[in-house]
């Protein structure tokens, strides 16, 4: 006899609806207070907070057995809501180049849309990669956000990321690219699996 499965209704799904509806205040933090040190610091509290969560999330569901459909479709679309409005608001006050953020929000809500599009043949949960890609985003994002002691005064902050930040972007960046390109090798697998087994049937 087959186990019932487990309701959508649960703490990791509740976690992240939670991470979700916090994309607009985490929008309007960094882009209404782009240059106040101490917004800054709220800010990053704020989407460190919030990426944890996706730990927390993923640890419970894998823990207690309450992995849905729900969370597998809905726990990469908050992560990516999360890091994208942090880079759009990075970019728009000036301090991140489009070109960067443009880039990896092709590949982050172009895989999420594939996902919808392949969803009939089966839901493509988030790889070791793709959750690497999104520890590297959060750090390289953090580092962005914090406001770093000024060259002048070390009682001066200022919003300029250092080399380590630009490291780890760059690094995100190239990650992002490089893992899209695997879910699509994935989806393509998915699709000629399920299209071969239909033609056996």
């Amino acid at each position: 006899m087959n186990a019932p499965r487990p309701t959508s209704w649960n703490l990791p799904n509740a976690l992240t609806v939670l991470r979700t509806l916090l994309v607009p205040l985490l929008g309007w933090m960094l882009i209404a207070h782009p240059d106040q040190p101490g917004w800054r610091l709220a800010t990053t509290g704020l989407f460190l907070a919030a990426m944890l969560t996706d730990l927390i999330d993923g640890h419970l569901a894998r823990k207690y057995d309450l992995i849905t459909s729900f969370g597998k479709l809905m726990d990469p679309i908050a992560d990516k809501a999360m890091t994208g409005v942090a880079l759009i608001g990075l970019s728009v006050t000036g301090e991140l180049p489009w070109w960067i953020t443009v880039i990896i929000l092709v590949r982050e809500w172009g895989i999420t849309l594939m996902r919808f599009v392949v969803i009939r043949y089966g839901v493509i949960s988030a790889n070791r990669g793709g959750k690497t890609k999104t520890v590297l985003q959060t750090v390289a994002i953090v580092l962005f956000l914090l406001p770093l002691p000024s060259l002048g005064s070390p009682f001066s902050l200022v919003m300029v990321p250092d080399a380590i930040g630009w490291i780890a972007m760059i690094g995100a960046l190239i990650l992002t690219v490089l893992t899209g390109l695997d879910y699509l090798r994935e989806a393509w697998k998915l699709v000629r699996s399920t299209d071969r087994d239909r033609d056996l049937a």
